[in-house]
């Protein structure tokens, strides 16, 4: 079995995953984290989720990493 085709079985899992977990996951209060940036003003409203942002990308990395390994 080549690498490819184990990065996919691997990412299928982790969408199935995702999928069972969602009603749990969608409760977490990702995108609404303090330290996210937002700005709002009548007819306009800025929002930049830079905390959300750097924390999946800490978990995606620490995720890769992972797979890397096996």
């Amino acid at each position: 079995m080549s690498n490819i085709q184990k990065y996919l079985i691997v990412l299928g899992l982790i969408v199935v995953l995702i999928g069972l977990f969602f009603p749990f996951i969608s409760k977490i209060p990702l995108f609404r984290l303090p330290g996210d940036i937002v700005i709002e003003k009548p007819n306009f409203k800025f929002y930049f989720p830079i905390v959300s942002m750097i924390l999946i990308s800490i978990i995606l990395s620490l995720i890769f990493w992972i797979i890397r390994k096996f």
